[in-house]
């Protein structure tokens, strides 16, 4: 690679990682302040299921599609779990739009038949807020397990002490892991950061306790607050916890194709991982993961990836003039990522990485391949064109993950 390929590889990622900032906050744009909300007082009137009693959560050599805000709606997850995922979770769900009976929270959690071992993560700051929308889920929903979302880097939230503020607050983080794990039926399972600072890692003091506080499974992201998905996460620290406990560990972080699986499992001691970025970029992953291959997927089987995702968006959010509506801002959302992928038989770099270098003017093998890659969102309007009919007159989308774009 020349130094000026390097150079713009190098300002794509800077870019990337900016525009990632920018699409967190504007994803809970609509969500601030809610984390606020004050919550009834919690009784723990019943008496505490026995750990030993709940079911054992089996996830070794199982892959997990992660909570995906955004993006991991029941459309996307149904194709996801068609390419192979073994386990799946509702998108990160506030509990005090859960208490309040928030309509649109509570479709985050919604379960489809095809989803055979499926999760629900919530997120809030207070442990008596999180212990009653434990309890409450417990009874309402059929789940496999609910996980405590403690890792969110997104400022919106951890400014309230929710997401990954928790993990500054250890004793606080007990508190509610003890209590919600009380009231539950169902296995109770975390997602942390090592940190708050990459430079001082502070998770695995957490480690050795979970299992005694309740815990049936722990998520770990290799990288901490301050990173968020900038540079490389950290699997030598991941490794360091899986030693200090008993329980199931999850490893995530840049999960890209089938050798990073193999090595991070056989490697790094983890029961099994995450996909996360990875998944979205590249929705067929867990096929190439399961069947070892680097899959030279071509643009028509991409194609019809775009064409059966709006035929379940039209399932799931209706097929009246707003459930189109919903269908395609969700299948744009989508695009702004799926436009990533560098097909396998293009690629500069093998195996292909979820940072690599994108060559510029990369010499399609068809114009359709060109299309399906092309940044602009007036393509990806086409795309959505030719499954959900002409968009409304005056129509424009803004990618939340790129705040400059415009259709």
């Amino acid at each position: 690679m020349t130094q000026s390929k390097a150079k713009e590889s190098n300002n794509n990622n800077n870019n990337t990682e900016e525009a990632e900032q920018i699409e967190d906050n504007k994803v809970m744009e609509d969500k601030e302040d809610v984390l606020q909300s004050e919550s009834a007082t919690f009784v723990d009137t019943e008496v505490p299921l026995k750990l030993s009693e709940k079911k054992k959560l089996d996830v070794k050599g199982k892959l997990y599609l992660a909570p995906l805000t955004t993006i991991g709606n029941l459309p996307y997850r149904r194709i996801c779990k068609e390419f192979g995922v073994d386990i799946t979770c509702g998108e990160m769900a506030l509990a005090p739009n859960l208490l309040q009976g928030q309509a649109s929270e509570w479709a985050l959690l919604k379960r489809h038949p095809i989803e055979d071992f499926f999760g629900v993560q919530i997120c809030g700051p207070y442990m008596d807020l999180l212990t009653r929308c434990s309890e409450v889920l417990d009874e309402a929903l059929s789940v496999d397990f609910v996980d405590i979302n403690m890792g969110c880097p997104i400022d919106l939230v951890v400014n309230q002490g929710a997401g990954s503020a928790l993990l500054e607050n250890p004793r606080k983080l007990q508190d509610i892991v003890t209590n919600v794990a009380k009231v539950l039926t169902k296995p109770l399972t975390i997602k942390v950061r090592i940190g708050k600072d990459e430079t001082q890692p502070t998770v695995h003091k957490l480690f050795p306790k979970l299992e005694s506080w309740g815990v049936s499974a722990v998520t770990i992201h290799g990288r901490s607050r301050m990173q968020r998905y900038s540079r490389e996460p950290n699997w030598d620290y991941i490794k360091q916890c899986t030693t200090l406990t008993n329980l199931p560990v999850i490893g995530n972080g840049d999960i890209f194709n089938y050798e990073d699986y193999v090595n991070h499992v056989e490697n790094h001691g983890v029961a099994t991982v995450m996909l996360a970025r990875g998944a979205i970029i590249k929705p067929w992953l867990s096929t190439e993961i399961k069947e070892r291959k680097h899959w030279d997927i071509s643009a028509q089987e991409r194609l019809d990836i775009v064409r059966k995702y709006c035929y379940y968006g039209l399932d799931h959010w209706g097929s009246d003039t707003q459930g189109v509506e919903n269908t395609r801002r969700f299948f744009l959302e989508w695009q702004s990522f799926l436009h990533r992928y560098i097909p396998v038989g293009l690629s500069e770099v093998m195996p292909p990485k979820i940072k690599g270098y994108k060559p510029v003017n990369l010499a399609y093998r068809s114009d359709l391949e060109a299309q399906l890659a092309s940044p602009e969102v007036k393509d990806w309007i086409k795309l959505s064109e030719m499954f959900l009919g002409p968009v409304p007159d005056n129509f424009t989308f803004t990618p939340k993950h790129k705040a400059n774009a415009n259709g």
